[in-house]
C-alpha cells in the first residue's frame, strides 16, 4: 500500500501507479512552478467522436487522462493517450516526440499502463473497441495484439475501453465498457531479433452484472474504473454500482477467479475503488439514477470486504442534484480520504469515523483525481487551473500553495516524477510543471 510497483520499472506506470491504486508519484513536488513545455507546443490534440450518434470535437485529455511517466534507456518517458485519437510517446524533459505517435479510430479516455516487468510494451484501450498490447523496442510503435469489446461473451453496453489495465504475473487485467471483465494470459518472450513478443490468450472473461442488479437498474452496467488487486483479492465495480472482490489464487494454475464479495452502492461507480492498510475500500458513487439505495446510503462509502454480509462501515452524502456525486478517483492521506465531488469540493474525511474535517470549494465540477506526493495534493478545476493544496500533517485546512492556468477545464488526473507535474487539460494540451531552477 503506498509503494511504487515493483523496482524494475522506475515511474508511475498505470493509473495511481501500482496494482493497489495507492501510489501517486515521486517528489519533490514543485513549489513554484511554470509551464517548462506543453505537448504540441503550437497545435492542439483534436479530433471527432460520436457520442449518443452526435458526432462532436473532442481536445486535449480528459477523464481519467493520467499519463505513464517511467525511466527507459536513460530518459523520462511521457506516455499518454488523447482525444485526437493517438498514443504519445514524449522526452519527459523536453517534450519532443521519442517515438511516432501511435494512431487509433478513436478518442482515447482512460490511462495507459506499461508494463512493470521491464518489457517494451505499453498496454492502451480506446473508444474505437479495441485493447491492444504495442510495442516500443522499434522505430515505430507496433501493435502486437489487439481484443475487440464483440470477441468475448455477450455485452448489455457499448464497446469502449476506459479503464487502466493491470499486469501482474504475466496477467492482465481488464475490464470493459462492454460490462465484462477479461483476464489475458500474455507469454511475453523475445523474439529472435531480440525484439519483445507475446502470445496473449483469453483465460477469462465473465459478466460484470448478475440477475438481482438487472433486476435494479438499466443495462448500463459498463466497467468504466481501473481493477485493482490486493493480496489475491481482484476487485472493481461498474455503472449499475455493483462492487465486486474476486478470489484469483488459482489463476497460475488454471483455476478460474471465483467471486468472494458483492455489494451494491445503488448507483454508477466509475470512479476507482481505493484500498487501505486494512483492507478497508472507498467508493466514490455518482448521483443519476435516484434510488431508493443511493438516497439511503450516500456518495461516499466505506467497505469492510471480511464482512461480506453487512460491509458498510460509514457513508457520507454529497450530492445536490442529479448528475453530482463522486467520478474523480478518492486518495488516502494519512488518516483521511480525499474525495473531490461533481459540485466542486474536495473533502477531507475520517476513515474511522466518516466526519468531514475540512472541505475546500473549487470550481466543479471536480472529476480531476488528487495526486498527492510530499503532503501537496494537486488536482485540475473546470476553470481550466492546476492547483496545489498544503494538506498540513496536523489534518488542518489545507492551504493553496500555488496555481497554473491552462485555459479549460482540467478533467485529467495528475502524475508526478523527480520534481515534475504532467497533466492534461481539454485546451488541447499536456502540460510539463516545474520550477524554474
Amino acid at each position: 500500500m503506498g509503494d511504487p510497483w515493483g523496482d524494475i520499472v522506475a515511474g508511475v506506470l498505470t493509473f495511481r501507479g501500482s496494482p493497489t491504486r495507492r501510489w501517486h508519484g515521486s517528489g519533490p513536488m514543485p513549489t513554484d512552478p511554470v509551464v517548462a513545455w506543453r505537448f504540441p507546443a503550437e497545435a492542439q490534440m483534436c479530433s471527432m467522436s460520436s457520442v449518443a450518434g452526435i458526432e462532436q470535437e473532442w481536445c486535449g485529455m480528459g477523464w481519467t487522462g493520467q499519463p505513464a511517466v517511467f525511466e527507459r534507456q536513460g530518459r523520462t518517458w511521457v506516455v499518454f493517450g488523447a482525444f485526437d485519437a493517438r498514443v504519445h510517446f514524449l522526452d519527459g524533459r523536453t517534450g519532443e516526440k521519442i517515438i511516432p505517435d501511435f494512431a487509433t479510430a478513436d478518442i482515447i479516455k482512460g490511462s495507459v499502463t506499461v508494463d512493470p516487468d521491464g518489457y517494451p510494451l505499453v498496454y492502451v484501450g480506446s473508444r474505437d473497441d479495441r485493447l491492444r498490447i504495442l510495442a516500443i523496442d522499434r522505430a515505430r510503435p507496433t501493435e502486437l495484439w489487439g481484443l475487440d469489446a464483440d470477441d468475448t461473451g455477450p455485452r448489455l453496453w457499448n464497446n469502449d475501453w476506459d479503464a487502466s489495465p493491470l499486469v501482474l504475473n504475466d496477467h492482465l487485467f481488464e475490464g470493459g465498457e462492454n460490462s465484462r471483465f477479461h483476464v489475458v494470459r500474455l507469454n511475453r518472450s523475445y523474439d529472435d531479433d531480440g525484439h519483445v513478443a507475446v502470445d496473449p490468450q483469453l483465460v477469462w472473461d465473465v459478466a460484470g452484472w448478475d440477475d438481482d442488479l438487472l433486476a435494479e437498474v438499466d443495462s448500463n452496467v459498463s466497467i468504466e474504473n481501473s481493477p485493482l488487486i490486493v493480496g489475491n483479492t481482484l476487485y472493481f465495480a461498474n455503472s449499475g454500482g455493483l462492487v465486486q472482490g474476486w478470489d484469483i489464487a488459482g489463476l497460475a494454475d488454471g483455476v478460474e477467479p471465483t467471486r468472494v464479495f458483492r455489494f451494491w452502492a445503488g448507483d454508477d461507480v466509475d470512479a476507482t475503488l481505493v484500498p487501505d492498510e486494512d483492507g478497508m475500500l472507498y467508493v466514490g458513487v455518482e448521483y443519476e439514477r435516484e434510488t431508493v439505495r443511493s438516497l439511503e446510503l450516500g456518495q461516499i462509502l466505506k467497505l469492510d470486504p471480511s464482512r461480506p454480509d453487512d460491509p458498510l462501515v460509514w457513508a457520507v452524502e454529497a450530492r445536490t442534484k442529479v448528475g453530482t456525486g463522486v467520478w474523480g478517483t478518492p486518495a488516502i492521506y494519512r488518516d483521511l480520504v480525499v474525495v473531490p465531488t461533481a459540485d466542486g469540493e474536495v473533502l477531507g474525511i475520517s476513515r474511522a469515523g466518516g466526519e468531514v474535517r475540512w472541505k475546500l470549494e473549487i470550481p466543479g465540477p471536480v472529476w480531476s483525481s488528487p495526486t498527492i506526493v510530499d503532503d501537496v495534493m494537486v488536482i485540475g478545476d473546470c476553470t481550466g487551473s492546476v492547483r496545489a493544496f498544503d494538506l498540513h500533517a496536523d489534518g488542518t485546512q489545507p492551504t493553496q500553495i500555488w496555481e497554473v492556468p491552462t485555459g479549460v477545464c482540467v478533467e485529467a488526473s495528475a502524475a508526478v516524477w523527480d520534481g515534475t507535474v504532467y497533466i492534461g487539460s481539454r485546451d488541447g494540451h499536456l502540460y510539463a510543471l516545474r520550477d524554474p531552477s
